[in-house]
């Protein structure tokens, strides 16, 4: 029997947008690949979610991975506040699953600053019953052990969470270790996906 639904906050109940953001500044299309490639598209990116590293330390390893764009690397870091755009079903979503008696919970891949920056665009976070947020607990999907730290510190059975996020790596974990996925594409298709498992 399901009792929790857990969610992944990027692209599934807030936009994780780094494509316009960096396209706001009105970068070449060269200057573009090259800026994604050199942050969001890299191995170091994913250390930021991990929580390890200072802003200058992630700094300068963004530019370690092209110096041509340092400048652009450093305009991006500055304000990172709209890479992250409010998905208004977000709260009524969560709302609607507590009122049924669910347990609704978090687990996000998620840098400090950004988080810090982006609280505007996620103050959906109110609604959960718990969060795990990588940056805090030095941890990032796939890695099994951040889904069973989310059950240890809130006393819930695997088996009894379904798991919703836009990466299928992420959700097959999830299911790897019992609970049930759910591979998010929209919200229509999710909500009926959910409503298959929880019948």
């Amino acid at each position: 029997m399901i009792k929790n639904i857990v969610f992944d906050i990027g692209n599934v109940l807030a936009g994780f947008h780094w494509q316009d953001y960096f396209h706001s500044f009105g970068y070449s299309d060269e200057v573009f690949e090259q800026l994604a490639d050199a942050t969001v598209r890299s191995a170091v990116w994913n250390e930021m979610d991990r929580g390890k590293m200072s802003d200058d330390e992630l700094i300068a390893g963004f530019i370690a991975n092209n110096p041509a764009v340092e400048k652009e690397i450093r305009e991006i870091y500055a304000n990172m506040r709209d890479m992250i755009v409010r998905y208004d079903y977000a709260g009524p979503w969560l709302r609607e699953l507590k009122e049924r008696g669910y347990g609704v919970y978090i687990i996000s891949n998620f840098g400090e600053t950004a988080f810090a920056e982006c609280q505007g665009a996620l103050d959906f976070l109110s609604e959960a019953d718990g969060a795990i947020i990588s940056y805090q607990v030095k941890l990032v999907k796939p890695d099994h052990e951040i889904y069973h730290l989310l059950c240890r510190r809130y006393g819930l059975e695997e088996k009894e969470c379904v798991f919703i996020d836009d990466t299928a790596k992420n959700v097959e974990a999830a299911r790897e270790i019992g609970m049930k996925g759910i591979v998010f594409h929209n919200l229509a298709r999710a909500k009926e996906e959910l409503e298959a498992i929880l019948r």
